[in-house]
């Protein structure tokens, strides 16, 4: 038995679960949903998101409304939504609030697909947020979707690892992969009729935690943290939106640098305070940090490319007996 659907999502990790989809060829996909096209890049150009541009290749209908809110234009997308008739309403990181009134349009019931082990991470940014705290497990939950933030019933879930050296990139990408067979296992067993196999299960609200849209103050690095949680933080904001810290030098002016994730060090041959520079060992920076030193091995100063440790070292430490970072620039000028 096909179940009609309407699909709904935006960005890459939706589009990985709409191609599974139409790989798959059980669903009878009636539509896609996505958010409408937005500046991006240098030139600002108006870009569609990955969700559109994966829909048009297989011709599917695309709408872009810009809410479901009760006004003439929400309703005017609700009821266009509405006439398609779905069994199913298939979503994943669309974006938009669901009221309601929509999520009672499918026939069976409204899916998603969230990024986290609900009810942890509930929210914008779960696979940042589970990195950047430290997690060394994750997973995708199949959610039946209720007008709470990620708060509906759970049909079924799967754990995954998070290694020492993943970032949100390369987790996004597993996590894709795995919420998409995980969608693909729920919906067989929707139309072998064995849904009480799966029966919703509530999330315990006493586990719950959020993960709310990354801010630009969480990019900036706090050395005062000890070399793992350093990591595991750096970790979680590559490649987007980057983590930041901000190196002084007596007589200049705090400069802007972006690092990529380093490698852990077991101690510093001295101690110094957090953000200190201690010098360049193996190829690597060692900056002090809390409980030890953190190595960066490839930073990105304001305006420039990225860099190894060493050409940094040479273009922007030499001359200098003092140097260190921190998170934030100064609120004077330098010298003052």
């Amino acid at each position: 038995m096909k179940l009609r659907a309407v699909f709904m999502g935006t960005p890459d990790f939706a589009a990985a679960i709409l191609k599974a989809l139409l790989d798959d060829a059980r669903s009878d996909l009636l539509a896609v949903y996505t958010q409408p096209d937005r500046p991006a890049g240098r030139g600002n150009k108006l870009t569609p998101p990955p969700v559109k541009l994966l829909a048009q290749e297989h011709n599917l209908p695309v709408f872009q409304p810009l809410h479901f809110k009760s006004d003439p234009e929400g309703d005017a997308a609700f009821h266009e939504l509405a006439a398609l008739e779905p069994d199913m309403l298939l979503v994943a990181a669309y974006g938009l609030i669901l009221p309601q009134r929509v999520l009672d349009i499918p026939r069976l019931m409204p899916l998603n697909v969230h990024a986290s082990l609900l009810p942890k991470y509930r929210g914008a940014a779960p696979i940042q947020r589970a990195i950047m705290a430290g997690e060394s497990v994750t997973g995708v939950t199949i959610m039946r979707m209720e007008a709470g933030l990620d708060t509906g019933p759970i049909l079924m879930q799967r754990a995954v690892g998070i290694d020492i050296n993943d970032t949100s990139a390369t987790m996004h990408d597993i996590l894709a992969i795995e919420g998409a067979a995980l969608l693909l296992r729920t919906l067989d067993r929707l139309r072998a009729g064995s849904l009480p196999a799966i029966a919703p299960t509530a999330q315990d609200e006493a586990r719950a935690t959020y993960a709310p849209k990354l801010r630009t103050i969480d990019s900036l690095l706090d050395f005062s943290l000890p070399p793992q949680a350093l990591h595991a933080h750096i970790r979680g904001l590559t490649p987007r939106p980057g983590a930041l810290m901000y190196l002084h030098r007596e007589g200049k002016d705090p400069l802007a640098v972006q690092p990529a994730p380093g490698q852990l060090r077991e101690a510093c041959a001295a101690p110094h305070p957090p953000g200190r520079i201690v010098g360049l060992v193996e190829g690597a920076l060692l900056v002090n940090c809390g409980e030890g030193c953190y190595a960066f091995t490839s930073l990105r100063p304001a305006g420039k490319n990225s860099m190894d440790a060493t050409a940094f070292v040479n273009g922007y430490l030499q001359g200098f007996s003092e140097a260190f970072f921190i998170g934030a620039p100064p609120q004077t000028p330098a010298g003052e």
